[in-house]
């Protein structure tokens, strides 16, 4: 096992095919995603241990595997360790519904700055959410650079993977928790929202915002009023405002604990 060429910022890497599928069997070092040349004889065991314990396979050419490990021996596979294992999104969504809790949940939708993961679990920890949610694909995982950024809060946030977020956002919807997606061009603003029920907020990736599915599986939309010439603000910092304003609507409206 050894971090990636490169920098101090690049991911802890686990490569071979002994040391990967052990790594799955023992499960004492989740893995966040793994990348194979192919899902053949080869690699089939171990395809099948990452897909039962839901870590995303990705099939990449030779190439992409020695510049990721150069000079190292990867036989065909290289998973990414993760930082913390992932919560269960159910076992999260009923820990919210837990007597005395009033859901305070957060989805990012394709987030994939480590930095801004990383302050999003700072902000949502503080504010008192109760966990944060990110899709298994093109998304950012639980990475040692996610961590440091988030200064402790990975230890105390739990964060679950999900295939699909609109899927999740039904979910949710059927157990009585609003879902409301920032976006820039809703019409409203955020503070017209209320936030004292049971809800979960909906944030975009960098530049790209809350993708149309997502968003259209939402109950409702706003967005934060933009008074300078800049158009949007970073997401993380986005969160930052909306899940402060759950806190202030909560408190004085005495919307029940969060």
């Amino acid at each position: 096992m050894a971090p990636a060429a490169g920098s101090d910022n690049s991911p802890e890497l686990i490569y071979g095919l002994h040391a990967v599928r052990e790594a799955l069997r023992a499960g004492a070092r989740p893995l966040q995603r793994l990348s194979v040349l192919g899902t053949d004889r080869q690699f089939g065991e171990i395809v099948r241990l990452a897909r039962e314990q839901r870590v995303p396979v990705y099939v990449e050419p030779r190439v992409a595997l020695d510049r990721l490990v150069p000079g190292g021996h990867h036989q065909g596979v290289v998973g990414f360790v993760a930082a913390k294992a992932y919560a269960e999104p159910e076992d999260i969504l009923a820990s919210a519904r837990a007597v005395g809790h009033t859901p305070l949940l957060v989805l990012l939708d394709g987030v994939e700055d480590p930095h801004n993961l990383g302050a999003i679990l700072r902000t949502a920890e503080a504010s008192g959410a109760q966990g944060v949610f990110i899709p298994e694909r093109r998304a950012v995982g639980l990475t040692s650079v996610v961590a440091k950024a988030s200064a402790g809060a990975v230890d105390y946030m739990p964060v679950g993977r999900v295939p699909n977020l609109a899927r999740w956002i039904e979910r949710l919807q059927s157990v009585g928790v609003w879902v409301y997606a920032l976006d820039a061009e809703a019409p409203k603003s955020y503070t017209q929202l209320d936030f004292r029920g049971p809800i979960a907020l909906v944030f975009g990736g960098e530049g790209k915002g809350v993708r149309p599915g997502v968003r259209a599986a939402c109950d409702d939309a706003a967005q934060i009023p933009m008074l300078g010439k800049v158009s949007s603000l970073n997401v993380s910092v986005s969160a930052a405002v909306v899940l402060y304003e759950a806190v202030r609507q909560r408190r004085e409206g005495g919307g029940g604990t969060v």
